[in-house]
């Protein structure tokens, strides 16, 4: 079993040639997730749909799944109204250029408060979607403008988080095939008009409309679920993906529900292999400014209570950029406190807890995995490309032997199911055994056969925790 951890082509594909496997359907699998709107918040939830996200798009890939890596912006809709009637009022290019996200969010706040009391606003709100409804020049540059920077804004974040997207979609890119939707679901005799003039579908068992769906405004525009329509349809004839799965908050649960049999209704077969995957809400995550709005402000602290956290502790290495290591650890100890339960639950955000090195963190991990890299590190010249086996028979070594070989089953059933919990809590369970095991079977001072074996578990224990935590999307650190 430890074979192929000599050789590192071989490492990285430990676990994958499982026999196991062997019935999984390989394809294309697009994966919509992280997804904010434009000038609004980058709040909790789009944090957790952000990793979440991306932990499926690491894990389909490494199972050998082409895949497609989505971010659907809300780049669409009445808020763009608001935005583009209320920059000429408080908006500034200078401000603009500075800090994009933090002063569309401020102009966006600002024409809110505004437009509650002032008709005025309302109404310029609405000609000024209605022109970008129909592709007037002004208006459309503005909103191009806006989405560019925005975009280019994210993507240094996501750089931080350690995630890239192949492709930036919207709703915008939708507007028209929208209508055409609208087109095919009259055609099909799916599209009834409701008491109050709007567009809706029936979906109820009996046919009776005790169950709609609006697809349609009175005065004829779309909405969010009519450009979600377009969008899958758009995506199977563009993509021609395998399956489809959106990350998004378990408030959109029956928004999907409804989307995939308006699918199924309009004969689309594939809806059947679009699937949601939900997640609950997270209390309390505040910095110490207060309430969080951006992300940044989020990994800005997680890298600051991190770097503060490392000099205080005295067994810290001395480091080329500190900031650097403390940013990934702080990373992998938000993504580990977000993983450890069931997606479906709701948790409280809690800094210290998840900072702290000893007990169930990302921190811990980042810190076995350290520890692990610098044994290997001050050995070398031991290892050999032979070493006896039959040196391993401690319990310790035999437990973490039984530990690795459980690592295929692990990702299977992260495969059935979407969950991180399985793959977190086996790389928890593999980091208390390395724990004991640098007590129990030391490298320094045995034999020169026994420290050859040893090394070999511990080189074969440190690239499973690192393969494991790079499908989880955490970057190991060699030193902390």
């Amino acid at each position: 079993m430890l074979e192929p951890f000599g050789k590192e082509e071989e490492e990285e594909k430990f676990g994958l040639n499982s026999e196991l496997f062997n019935t999984l359907k390989r394809g294309t699998t697009l994966v919509e997730y992280s997804s904010p709107n434009i000038a609004k918040k980058f709040h909790a939830g789009h944090l957790r749909s952000t990793i979440i996200g991306n932990f499926i798009a690491n894990l389909k890939q490494s199972l050998g799944h082409k895949v497609i890596r989505m971010n659907y912006l809300g780049d669409w809709g009445m808020q763009f109204g608001l935005l583009g009637a209320g920059f000429g009022q408080f908006g500034s290019q200078e401000k603009l250029k500075q800090n994009p996200l933090q002063h569309l969010f401020e102009v966006y706040v600002q024409v809110n408060k505004e437009a509650e009391h002032n008709e005025d606003m309302k109404q310029a709100a609405r000609d000024f979607f209605r022109q970008l409804e129909q592709r007037e020049n002004e208006a459309v540059s503005l909103w191009q403008q806006f989405r560019e920077i925005t975009v280019d804004e994210y993507q240094h974040v996501y750089k931080r988080l350690g995630v890239h997207f192949d492709i930036y979609s919207g709703e915008s890119f939708h507007q028209d095939q929208a209508q055409e939707v609208v087109q095919q679901l009259q055609s099909q005799g799916l599209l009834k008009t409701s008491e109050k003039g709007t567009g809706v579908v029936d979906l109820s068992p009996a046919g009776d409309m005790s169950s709609v769906c609006t697809v349609l405004r009175s005065d004829g525009t779309s909405l969010y679920i009519t450009r979600d329509l377009a969008a899958a349809i758009d995506r199977t004839e563009k993509y021609h993906f395998d399956e489809m799965i959106y990350v998004t908050d378990k408030s959109q649960a029956s928004h999907f529900q409804q989307l995939f049999q308006i699918l199924l209704a309009m004969g689309h077969s594939w809806a059947d292999r679009c699937k949601h995957v939900p997640f609950g809400l997270v209390r309390g995550m505040k910095t110490r400014s207060g309430e969080v709005v951006f992300l940044e402000d989020v990994l800005d602290e997680a890298q600051a209570r991190m770097l503060h956290n490392m000099n205080q502790s005295k067994t810290t290495k001395e480091m080329d950029n500190p900031e650097d290591t403390a940013e990934k650890v702080g990373i992998s100890a938000l993504i580990v406190q977000d993983f450890k339960g069931p997606l479906l639950s709701d948790y409280t955000f809690d800094w210290d807890r998840m900072l702290q090195a000893q007990g169930d963190t990302g921190v811990f991990l980042q810190y076995t995995h350290a520890r692990l890299r610098s044994l290997i590190q001050r050995n070398e010249g031991v290892e050999a490309a032979v070493f006896d086996p039959s040196l391993l028979l401690e319990q310790t070594s035999v437990t973490i032997l039984q530990h690795l070989l459980r690592y295929d089953e692990v990702l299977y059933q992260s495969a059935q199911d979407l969950q991180p919990k399985h793959l977190v809590n086996f790389l928890l369970k593999l980091s208390h055994l390395i724990a004991s095991a640098h007590r129990e079977l030391p490298v320094k001072g045995s034999s020169q056969d026994v420290a050859q074996a040893r090394l070999r578990l511990f080189g074969g224990a440190c690239s499973v925790l690192a393969n494991g935590m790079k499908i989880l999307g955490i970057t190991p650190v060699a030193k902390m």
